[in-house]
């Protein structure tokens, strides 16, 4: 810190992408903290998927064993929640913790993470993260052949449906939010997907109850929740979000440069298809740039 004790960088957000921006920029000996509130997305998953040389790891394992990295290289990890950010008149961030703790930094980094808004079908949310994924990268490897029924509620689940036909030879389409468009029913059927025409009353252990209380059997449940990046916080600074079809996001340049000045953001609440691997990558361009931009204020 300065004399006034004012942190290089604040990172919000204790994820992947945060804490490989906190390395990055404790790796320059930039003085950084990283506030965490202890709800990573992924928590309910036994294992991370497609992250090269690290296959399985748990994600608690996994983000402690960033936690020891920052530490390593002078990083601290705060526990808590940052309830309001505001700009000081001199530049700068002021960030106010659930406690009242009050930190402040020349930079913040935004790495909160998303909420995964799930249809409101009884069942779902209990095994979400387990038997009911999203992601055939994260988890598809892991129900190859079984059993796989994709609930159709959303445009992206056609084309979830599309690509776990890769991974299993049994899979079927709920179309839940009602009849398919000509053409989408026409895909799914040239991929040998099954098509049934009905609504979910619930989730129960042996597959969907259906609204003619007949079952249809699933080993593995594709859904396609609605993310939102947490980002009400940092509402106070004036910080835009952007819509797609996935769900609301964080909009930032190639760099993880917000459009408020002094503010970057990383991760699943600028990038909602990021998996672990890519929050991570993200992150450490976030710390890269970052540090750059500080060296050339400094001049």
């Amino acid at each position: 810190m300065n004399q006034n004790n004012t942190l290089d960088v604040l990172v919000v957000g204790g994820g992947a992408a945060g804490l490989a921006a906190a390395v990055t920029l404790a790796r320059s000996r930039r003085s950084v903290t990283v506030v965490d509130g202890g709800r990573p997305r992924n928590a309910p998953a036994e294992g991370v998927h497609a992250l090269l040389g690290r296959e399985g790891i748990s994600p608690a394992e996994l983000l402690a064993a960033g936690r020891r990295e920052l530490a390593g290289y002078g990083g601290v990890v705060v526990e808590g929640e940052i309830s309001s950010v505001r700009r000081l008149p001199d530049d700068g961030f002021e960030a106010t913790l659930s406690g009242e703790t009050v930190i402040s930094a020349r930079r913040l980094v935004i790495a909160t993470g998303l909420v995964d808004e799930l249809p409101e079908i009884p069942g779902l949310a209990e095994r979400w993260g387990r038997d009911v994924i999203h992601c055939p990268y994260c988890h598809g490897w892991e129900v190859r052949d079984q059993a796989v029924v994709v609930l159709g509620t959303a445009p992206a689940s056609v084309h979830q449906a599309l690509l776990f036909s890769q991974l299993s030879d049994n899979v079927r389409f709920l179309a839940h939010a009602g009849p398919l468009d000509p053409e989408d029913a026409r895909k799914l059927r040239a991929k040998g997907i099954e098509i049934v025409n009905s609504r979910a009353r619930r989730l129960e252990a042996e597959g969907f109850l259906l609204a003619d209380d007949s079952l249809l059997p699933a080993e593995a449940v594709v859904v396609a929740p609605r993310m939102i990046a947490r980002t009400a916080a940092f509402e106070s600074l004036g910080l835009a979000t952007e819509e797609n079809p996935m769900g609301r996001f964080i909009p930032v340049d190639a760099t993880g440069r917000t459009a408020v000045p002094g503010v970057w953001a990383a991760g699943n609440v600028s990038d909602l298809s990021a998996q672990v691997g890519a929050a991570a990558a993200a992150g450490t361009m976030v710390g890269a740039q970052l540090n750059a931009e500080l060296v050339m204020e400094g001049l």
